[in-house]
């Protein structure tokens, strides 16, 4: 082969450049428009053409910028539309969500308040009707120790033998002043039930001092108002000499912590406790510490 011989290059064949395709692009135009011109004119049988139309031709690199720019602008108007957009559709779903779920929890609170409210009618009914019960039985029982007290009051006051061996078993049921122990006892039964409450001086709720004081006020005995000062309210009296209308004492004499009235039999009546209310206990189960007799 001549070394004079043309050797293929592999280099790639150079593409034109943006603002020499602009220019090439402008001339061109530039002719076209000159030759159709002159074209025009020819065929109306027109005198030729002594002029040249010179068209403007644009500067490469100002119209490349200005196609990019105009795209630019095109991009980020649709850019920030479609941004817009998203944003608001965000937003109503966020807002629905949030509605429907604020009207879920009303919808449960609503139910919460009309269960509560049935169950607080259904308790309030409950009890009005325990209450009722209980003040029924309350009235009955108290018209039976008044028919009881009634009937029984002739051998209650007597104070000799006119009533022969009745009175021989009298030391514990027979009181001084004329029957003013029954009264004691029969106004204690009659409490049997009320609730026991702390301070309380009745006539449905006691503490346990409050009511023995009520029951010996019946009598016209002024007892004082709290345990410790009960205890040492009247004579000492042995355990073992107890009579019917005894005020029993827990703790020592002076310092008691509770009260009671002896009714016979090994038993007493207090307002025990709040769980118990106003009962009667025997002592063997709780045996007092001591005793007074004020009757």
């Amino acid at each position: 082969m001549s070394h004079t011989a043309q050797i293929t290059s592999h280099r790639k064949p150079r593409r034109p450049s943006a603002s020499a395709m602009a220019l090439r692009a402008g001339v061109a135009g530039g002719v076209l428009s000159t030759i159709a011109v002159a074209g025009s004119a020819g065929t109306a049988n027109a005198e030729p053409v002594t002029e040249t139309i010179e068209m403007p031709v644009l500067s490469p690199t100002a119209g490349l910028a200005l196609a990019v720019e105009e795209s630019v602008q095109s991009q980020q108007q649709i850019a920030f539309e479609q941004d817009a957009q998203a944003r608001e559709d965000s937003a109503a779903d966020r807002a629905a969500k949030t509605a429907k779920k604020a009207k879920a929890e009303a919808v449960r609170l609503a139910e919460a308040e009309k269960k509560a409210e049935e169950k607080r009618e259904r308790e309030e009914a409950a009890a009005a009707r325990a209450a009722e019960q209980e003040r029924a039985a309350r009235a009955a029982e108290r018209t039976d120790l008044s028919t009881a007290r009634t009937a029984s009051a002739p051998s209650s006051g007597a104070t000799g033998g006119t009533t022969g061996g009745s009175q021989s078993q009298a030391p514990s049921t027979s009181a001084p002043a004329s029957g003013s122990v029954a009264t004691v006892i029969n106004f204690l039964k009659a409490q049997l039930g009320d609730a026991y409450v702390m301070g309380a001086t009745g006539p449905n709720s006691w503490d346990c001092s409050s009511l023995v004081q009520a029951a010996f006020r019946q009598v016209g005995v002024d007892l004082p108002r709290i345990s410790q000062e009960q205890s040492t309210a009247g004579t000492p009296v042995a355990l073992s000499n107890l009579q019917v209308g005894d005020i029993l004492y827990w703790g020592n004499a002076g310092s008691a912590y509770h009260t009671g009235v002896y009714i016979g039999g090994g038993q007493y009546l207090d307002a025990a406790n709040p769980a118990k209310g106003v009962v009667i206990q025997d002592l063997s189960g709780y045996p007092a510490t001591g005793a007074v007799r004020v009757l």
